[in-house]
């Protein structure tokens, strides 16, 4: 894999990360509601959901589900309804101001088991993520070099910056809580949730070209 082929790479998935999705807005309410310890199993939870969805994509399992119309539909389907019951969930909570004391206490509304399963099942229910590993991924693959190496390569470099952004998104939102008051937080979260919805109205009209 040559030099120019990876720093290209690098760059338009740094283009990609920083671009709100749904693990972004929920590590930016996981650190707003938690902190960044239980923002960090958030993020844990989406990497390992990534890697999965790549692993599939270099041993073709993703052109496989992409092959079949119904599987892929269903997907689209129950990501739209998580995306939406996620949206509501943002709406109704009511994240408190932290001015003192440790904001990386579980609280009784996020546990680290939950973040972490949240956030891996919103990465495995996007369809839209297998579709993007399936047609962006293969442009930086060399046919004539291994293809596992150069997955991986590839992969690690994408997830690495993901996580760093889900990371200052989640300590943005640590910071947020100690600067804002109950009903700063309040507004934001419910612009998280406003966002949410319409990833997933975009996604319920989305179709594969």
């Amino acid at each position: 894999m040559l030099v120019s082929t990876l720093l290209l790479f690098f760059v338009s998935s740094v283009a990609l990360a920083v671009t709100p999705g749904p693990t972004m807005l929920l590590a930016l309410s996981n650190g707003i509601s938690s902190g960044t310890r239980v923002a960090a199993y958030g993020i844990a939870g989406a990497t390992l959901a990534s890697a999965c969805l790549i692993a599939a994509v270099a041993v073709g399992l993703g052109s496989l589900l992409l092959a079949s119309e119904t599987l892929f539909n269903l997907l689209r389907v129950l990501g739209v309804i998580y995306l939406c019951w996620l949206a509501y969930k943002l709406w109704r909570s009511e994240p408190a101001a932290i001015e003192t004391g440790n904001m990386d206490k579980d609280t009784p509304h996020t546990s680290p088991k939950k973040a972490f399963l949240r956030c891996a099942t919103v990465s495995l229910s996007n369809p839209k993520a297998i579709l993007f590993f399936s047609a962006f991924l293969p442009q930086f693959v060399d046919a004539g070099q291994p293809l596992a190496l150069q997955y991986f390569i590839l992969g690690a470099v994408f997830l690495s910056i993901d996580a760093m952004v889900m990371l200052a998104y989640a300590m943005a939102g640590k910071r947020a809580a100690r600067l804002l008051s109950a009903a700063g937080l309040k507004m934001i979260n419910r612009g998280c949730a406003v966002v949410m919805a319409m990833l997933a109205l975009a996604l319920a009209t989305f179709r594969r070209a």
